[in-house]
């Protein structure tokens, strides 16, 4: 419920030498519950999900400074043209109904476009950030 409503998020893969990769992103969540991503298949982040599909995604608030949240999960890589009904969902979750899907459809082809799909295997607790409760009342 925390991350339906809220679009920008930071994607965390591991390169090949195990360090942090972060890639702001915008994504959505799909009528499964699952996080996702629209990307280009040659991108470092689609590289990295694909050799190690263990990733974690930053949620962030509209305000820089308001809650936030982590979710771990593991992600799969859809490439067109299997991605391109996931595709749709993904606009729908973000932006609600296209104008013309049939174009919509036809420009993801075009693109070549990817989805990151993140099935959820822990999160939270959302924070908040500000002072600790034991200084909060100081």
């Amino acid at each position: 419920d925390f991350v339906r409503p809220r679009h920008s998020f930071v994607l965390i893969t591991a390169r090949k030498d195990g360090r942090p990769q972060a890639s702001p992103v915008t994504g959505g969540v799909d009528p499964e519950g699952r996080l996702v991503i629209s990307t280009y298949p040659e991108r470092a982040k689609t590289h990295n999900a694909r050799r190690n599909p263990q990733v974690s995604v930053l949620v962030l608030s509209d305000d820089f400074g308001g809650a936030w949240i982590q979710v771990d999960g593991d992600c799969e890589v859809l490439d067109v043209p299997e991605a391109v009904e996931p595709l749709v969902e993904y606009f729908r979750c973000i932006a609600g109904e296209h104008s013309d899907w049939d174009e919509y459809r036809e420009a993801m082809i075009k693109q070549g476009k990817s989805l990151l799909r993140i099935t959820p295997t822990r999160w939270g607790p959302v924070a908040t950030g500000g002072f600790p409760a034991r200084l909060a009342n100081d």
